[in-house]
């Protein structure tokens, strides 16, 4: 309980904290800059220790079914309050962009803007949600005589593609989008999203075939029903957000090269 407390304070904590010092920072951003690049760096922090806690959990473990590593019921406990609060982090930043913009429903707090935010992220809400009521109940209480911590550490690594996705993010944020750095980000995007999200699947499946001496296409006839049912729950949302974010790519391209297929020579500011 120690480390929920910790989480209780650190994630709305430095959410907090960012937005000060980004209002001092920067006096000419508006109030969807500020909350916008606050979620991204919280969502960022959190991939990165949770990236770091799955590396060392993945590769102390032995054993993939039965190892157990004291770090991962600590880092659950202290992960769960960034997935509640960062639904309400989102909320904010989905909220004051809008505001911005000029739209009417969000000229103050509602339970339209609510439904709203919701219907715009009902996916990474529903993502958010699945994790604080089913991961985190099975990792902390229904794995009685059971370990497969590793497998548990491999999914925390699938954050390491978050925070590559939040700088892009960021810098759209900012009127980036035509930058090199952007295009590079891009690129990170795609290779981290598609080697940590969805290979990370087959990958676990072959790690165990191969301590069990079993080939790669005969694993999943060894394993439980639900326990493919749930990779497979797991991995479906995982390629449709990464289809989404090669049609980002493709148009981005298309919109750099131009009708003709040539380079269009834009400089690194918004034209749009």
């Amino acid at each position: 309980m120690y480390m929920l407390a910790c989480g209780v304070v650190f994630f709305p904590g430095l959410f907090f904290i960012s937005r000060k010092v980004l209002e001092s920072a920067f006096k000419n951003w508006n109030d969807a800059d500020v909350f916008v690049v606050s979620e991204r760096l919280l969502s960022s922090i959190y991939a990165t220790l949770a990236t770091i806690v799955g590396f060392i959990i993945a590769t102390a473990s032995n054993d993939v079914m039965s190892d157990r590593h004291r770090l991962t019921n600590e880092f659950v406990w202290f992960g769960a309050p960034y997935m509640a609060f960062d639904i309400y982090a989102m909320y904010l930043s989905n909220y004051h962009s809008q505001k911005v913009r000029g739209h009417e429903a969000y000229m103050k707090h509602s339970l339209l803007t609510i439904k709203l935010f919701l219907l715009r992220q009902p996916l990474l809400v529903f993502h958010h949600m699945v994790l604080l009521t089913v991961f985190m109940p099975i990792t902390l209480f229904l794995r009685t005589g059971l370990g497969g911590d590793f497998f548990i550490g491999c999914f925390f690594m699938a954050e390491f593609s978050t925070p590559f996705v939040s700088l892009g993010k960021v810098l759209i944020q900012l009127g980036l989008e035509d930058s090199w750095l952007h295009r590079v980000n891009g690129v990170m995007v795609l290779l981290s999203f598609f080697t940590c999200r969805i290979l990370l699947f087959p990958y676990m499946y072959w790690v165990y075939g191969q301590q069990y001496t079993i080939p790669f296409h005969k694993v999943p006839f060894h394993l439980q029903l639900h326990c493919n049912l749930a990779n497979l729950s797991l991995l479906a949302p995982q390629i449709y957000w990464f289809v989404l974010l090669c049609r980002k790519a493709y148009r981005l391209y298309l919109r750099q090269t131009g009708s003709t297929g040539q380079p269009s020579h834009k400089d690194g500011s918004k034209t749009d």
